[in-house]
């Protein structure tokens, strides 16, 4: 069989070629400096500064307290996810469907990596007024429903260790942390995190954890609404529509993870 070769394409963008050798040394290498970033590429100092810069304003990179840059969110998730994003998206599809039929509004699945939670699938109800899709984007895991039930899982020496890194440009919000323990100590206990206009302007979720065939945290189901339509009356069925979502994405996974 004839060996194929790879050719540079002939449209291609320097800026952007350059940007994605940087993504691939980040999540392969480890961190790195714009002095090392500019030699890498052979480019100026201020173009890898531009480069880098970019990188974090996309979650591909996240800047360190030694102003070297490391692999962010988007790159965590393929190198360090503690479950497999693929099998828990098809796993929570079908049960994020059932969910949206029972109580007619938008459903999300969620990891959290690091600080963040990524939102991996997402199913819109079909009301005129409703909660856009997710997927895909970005959210300090403090800020959602489904971040909160992960972080909930953390020890508190792990959620302070967890925190302890600033970002050298105080670009990031930062939570308090005396109200963050306190906040998910009652989420452990109820299993339930609710996000009031928290992450988004009229925008209400609650969120519940999901668990791998070990039984650990592995994601977050959450349903989300316009805050005109939220009353705690409504708390109990949600609640019970979300368990019922959790289980069966937490089976889905057990049993994957058997025949698999």
């Amino acid at each position: 069989m004839a060996r194929s070769m790879k050719n540079p394409p002939a449209y291609g963008v320097t800026s952007v070629d350059h940007a994605l050798q940087l993504a691939v040394i980040l999540q392969v290498e480890g961190a790195l400096t714009v002095s090392e970033a500019a030699r890498r590429l052979g480019v100026a100092r201020s173009s890898a500064h531009r480069l880098l810069s970019t990188l974090v304003y996309r979650d591909f990179a996240v800047q360190n307290e030694d102003r070297s840059y490391r692999a962010g969110p988007v790159l965590e998730i393929a190198a360090k996810a503690q479950s497999n994003v693929g099998a828990v998206r098809a796993a929570a599809l079908g049960p994020l469907r059932t969910l949206v039929d029972t109580l007619d509004e938008t459903a999300n699945v969620s990891i959290r990596t690091g600080r963040t939670a990524r939102f991996i699938a997402s199913v819109e109800c079909g009301r005129a007024l409703r909660v856009g899709s997710r997927e895909g984007m970005v959210f300090p895991a403090h800020q959602v429903s489904g971040g909160l039930v992960m972080l909930a899982r953390l020890s508190d020496d792990e959620l302070t260790a967890l925190y302890a890194p600033a970002p050298a440009d105080g670009s990031e919000e930062r939570p308090d942390l005396m109200e963050l323990r306190a906040e998910l100590r009652a989420v452990r206990q109820s299993g339930v995190a609710l996000n009031l206009e928290r992450s988004e302007r009229g925008v209400v979720a609650l969120g519940r954890g999901v668990t791998d065939a070990e039984g650990h945290t592995v994601a977050a189901v959450s349903v989300a609404m316009p805050s005109v339509r939220y009353s705690p009356h409504r708390v109990q069925e949600i609640v019970a529509a979300l368990t019922t979502a959790a289980e069966a994405i937490s089976t889905a996974l057990a049993r994957k993870r058997r025949t698999g």
